[in-house]
C-alpha cells in the first residue's frame, strides 16, 4: 500500500472521513463493541486509522465506561504520516497511541508484543494486493487474543483512478473467509453489500467479522506432538521447547526481528541466548544431580567439551544470566561452551523436530539456526548484543506467541514428559519407580532468581550518605521522603514474575509497600510515578560518575593542586564501575521488556516498555491491581 496519495490529499480526505460518525459507518457490527469495552484492560488496534474518527470514538467510550480506572489502550496505525498527524490532533487527550506501520509486515506493532481483543480494518483490505493477503491474515490472526475479533470492511466498485492513484485492488468476501479458515479463524458475521455512506453510486461496502477460537492458533497441537508423541533419543527436543518457552515468557525484548517465509511469519532470536538458556537448564541436571540425558552409557552430551563445559563445573546455573560478566579462563570456557551448545542445538533438536507425519528432510525445518563462529576472548559480558554474535535462531511466530501467552500451561507438560523420559534411561534406573520420580521433578526446577534487594539497598545507603542533608530520596509511589525506614519494592511483583533486575527495584515507603504487597500497579499509578522512577534510575545507576562523593572531592581540590596517581586510579575505577552499572542496567531492561532495541539507552523508551509489560502481565496472569 502506498501512502503517497493519502499524504498529498490528507486535509481533504480527513474532512471527508470526519463528515460521517462512527455509528453511521460501523452500524453493521457495532453490537460487538460494548462487550469488548466492558473489559477495562482491553487492547484495540485500529489499522489504517486515517484521521482518527474510529479510534477517537472507541477511546471515548472506554473513558466514559471506566473513568479513572480505564486501562483500555487503543493503538492507531496509519502509514500516511500527514494523515496520522491530523488524526493525532483529533484524538489528543485520549488513550490512543499512534504508530507508523502497514500490512503485511506490521513490524512496528508486532514488536510491541501486545495481543488484541479487537482489530479494525476500516477501508483497508482493498489496498492489500492479492499476493500479500495470506501473509496479512496470518499476521492479524497472530495478533488476536483467543476470542478476539477481527473486523474488516470490504469496498466494492473501484474505478481506474482508484486502481492507479490509490493502489486499490478487487476484494472478495469468499476469498477473505477462506484465508481466515486457513489460519484458524471462523466467520462471526458477514453482511450483505450496503450503499456508500458518502453517496458514491458506484461504491458499496460489506463487513466481515472474524473471530479467534478460544482454544488457540494450532500451535498447541504441534507443541504437544513434539513433547509427547515425537521420538526422543535424548532430552534435546524437550530442552529446546522449554528454553524457547522461558525466553518467550520472561524476555519479550529478545526478539531481533520478524520476517516472512513461505510457511508463515517467523521470529528471530539471538542464537547465543538460546544456547545460554540451554546451558542454564542442563547445568544442575548434569553437574549437580548427575542425571543422564540420553540412553547412552556415558553421561557426556555433545555440547559438554573438555575446554568448555568441564572447565566451568565450579559455576552455578544462576551465573548464566543476562547482565553477568565473565573474565579470564572462565570467559574463554564460556565462549566455547556457548559455541558447542549452538552447534548441538542446530544438529540435534532443530534437525529432527518436524511437523506431524513429515520426515525431517521433507520440508523446511520448524526451528532453524544460522550460526556464526565466535573467537573466544578473556572477557564476555552477557547482553543481547554479545549473544547475537553466534548468529540467529528462527521459529514460527505462532509457536512463539503460544509460548508467550500460555507458558504457565505448557511448561508442566514439558516437565512431566522430561521426567518420564529421564526415568526410562538405564543411567537413571534408581529413579524408574513412580514414587522416586519426585527427585527428577525437583532437579527440573528452573532456578529462578532468589528474591533479593540487597544490592539495591546497599546502593540506597551509599547514596543517602553522599547526598546533601537538604536532599532526600523519595518513595517512588508516594513522594514521601525516605529517612531511616524504607523498603525496596519490585515494581512488577516478584511472586508473579521473578525479576531482580535493577530497573525493577525501587525505593518505597514501608507502609506503601505493605499496601501494594504482590499486586500490580495500575497503569495510572505507574504513569503518575514516572518522574520519580526515572529520577531514581538516573541517580542510582546511570550518572556518569555514580559516586557523588568523588565529584565533591574533585570539585573541592584547591587551584594548582596536582592529583596524584592513586587518586586518578580511584577516579578511573569509579568511572568504570559506573559504566558497568549503566551497561548492566540497560542489558537487563532491553531483554526483559517488550519493544526495546538491544542497544537502547533511553529511559523514556524503557518506561514506555515498562507500561507495556505491566499490561502484558495483567492480561496474561489476570493479576490483582493496586
Amino acid at each position: 500500500m502506498t501512502a503517497q496519495f493519502y499524504n498529498k490529499n490528507a486535509t481533504e480526505l480527513a474532512k471527508q472521513y470526519l463528515s460521517k460518525t462512527f455509528e453511521e459507518v460501523h452500524q453493521s457490527w457495532a453490537q460487538f463493541l460494548p462487550a469488548i469495552i466492558e473489559n477495562p484492560n482491553a487492547r484495540i488496534l485500529d489499522l489504517g486509522a486515517g484521521a482518527g474518527r474510529d479510534a477517537k470514538h472507541i477511546a471515548e467510550l472506554a473513558k466514559i465506561k471506566h473513568k479513572i480506572e480505564n486501562n483500555i489502550q487503543v493503538y492507531a496505525v496509519e502509514p500516511a504520516t500527514e494523515l496520522a498527524d491530523l488524526g493525532a490532533k483529533v484524538t489528543k487527550g485520549l488513550k490512543v497511541k499512534w504508530l507508523n506501520d502497514a500490512l503485511p509486515s506490521l513490524s512496528v506493532i508486532t514488536k510491541q508484543e501486545v495481543s488484541f481483543d479487537l482489530i479494525l480494518l476500516s477501508a483497508v483490505w482493498m489496498h492489500i494486493p492479492q499476493s500479500a493477503r495470506a501473509r496479512s491474515i496470518r499476521k492479524l490472526a497472530n495478533l488476536l487474543k483467543p476470542g478476539g475479533k477481527l473486523v474488516i470492511s470490504l469496498r466494492h466498485g473501484q474505478t481506474e483512478d482508484d486502481f492507479k492513484q490509490r493502489k486499490m485492488h478487487v476484494v472478495c468476501a469468499d476469498e477473505l473467509k477462506r484465508l481466515a479458515t486457513d489460519v484458524g479463524l471462523f466467520t462471526k458475521l458477514e453482511t450483505q453489500k450496503e450503499a456508500d455512506k458518502l453517496g458514491r453510486k458506484h461504491v458499496s461496502w460489506q463487513t466481515v467479522v472474524l473471530q479467534m477460537p478460544d482454544d488457540g492458533t494450532g500451535a498447541f497441537p504441534f507443541i504437544r506432538h513434539v513433547a509427547i508423541n515425537d521420538g526422543k533419543s535424548a532430552t534435546h527436543k524437550l530442552a529446546l521447547l522449554r528454553v524457547l518457552l522461558r525466553i518467550a515468557d520472561g524476555h519479550p525484548g529478545a526478539v531481533i526481528r520478524r520476517e516472512s517465509s513461505p510457511y508463515g511469519d517467523r521470529v528471530i532470536l539471538p542464537a547465543g541466548l538460546v544456547a545460554l538458556y540451554w546451558c542454564h537448564q542442563y547445568k544442575d541436571l548434569i553437574d549437580t544431580h548427575q542425571l543422564f540425558q540420553s540412553p547412552n552409557k556415558s553421561p557426556n552430551m555433545g555440547f559438554m567439551k573438555p575446554n568448555g563445559w568441564h572447565k566451568l563445573t565450579h559455576r552455578s546455573a544462576s551465573d548464566y544470566r543476562i547482565g553477568n560478566l565473565f573474565t579470564g579462563e572462565d570467559a574463554i570456557a564460556l565462549h566455547k561452551t556457548i559455541s558447542a551448545a549452538v552447534s548441538n542445538i542446530k544438529t540435534m533438536p532443530c534437525r529432527y523436530i518436524t511437523l506431524p507425519n513429515q520426515e525431517a528432510n521433507s520440508r523446511a525445518m520448524v526451528f532453524e539456526v544460522a550460526s556464526q563462529s565466535v573467537k573466544a576472548k578473556d572477557s564476555i559480558f552477557l547482553d543481547l548484543q554479545t549473544l547475537e554474535q553466534w548468529g540467529e535462531f528462527s521459529l514460527p511466530e505462532s509457536t512463539w506467541l503460544a509460548f508467550n501467552r500460555y507458558a504457565c500451561w505448557i511448561e508442566p507438560v514439558l516437565v512431566s514428559e522430561w521426567v518420564k523420559t529421564m526415568a526410562s534411561y538405564s543411567g537413571n534406573s534408581q529413579y524408574s519407580s513412580p514414587e522416586k520420580q519426585f527427585h527428577l521433578y525437583q532437579a527440573l526446577n528452573w532456578l529462578e532468581p532468589k528474591r533479593t534487594t540487597t544490592e539495591v539497598r546497599s546502593r540506597f545507603e551509599q547514596l543517602k550518605q553522599q547526598l546533601p542533608k537538604s536532599e532526600q530520596i523519595q518513595c517512588v509511589w508516594s513522594a514521601k521522603s525516605l529517612k531511616q525506614k524504607y523498603d525496596i519494592d519490585h515494581s512488577m511483583p516478584f511472586s508473579r514474575w521473578p525479576n531482580n533486575d535493577l530497573w525493577n527495584l525501587l525505593p518505597t515507603d514501608c507502609n506503601i509497600n505493605n499496601q501494594k504487597s504482590d499486586r500490580l500497579p495500575t497503569e495510572h499509578k505507574l504513569k503518575v510515578s514516572k518522574e520519580r522512577i526515572q529520577h531514581w534510575w538516573q541517580m542510582a545507576w546511570l550518572n556518569d560518575n555514580n559516586s557523588l562523593a568523588e565529584r565533591v572531592e574533585v570539585n573541592e581540590i584547591p587551584a594548582g593542586y596536582q592529583i596524584n596517581a592513586q587518586t586518578f586510579k580511584t577516579s578511573t575505577k569509579l568511572e568504570q564501575t559506573a559504566t558497568a552499572q549503566s551497561k548492566r542496567f540497560f542489558a537487563e531492561a532491553n531483554i526483559a521488556l517488550p519493544g526495546l532495541n538491544s542497544d537502547n539507552t533511553s529511559i523514556d523508551d524503557l518506561f514506555e516498555a515498562l507500561v507495556m509489560q505491566r499490561g502484558r502481565l495483567k492480561e496474561m496472569q489476570q493479576l490483582r491491581e493496586w
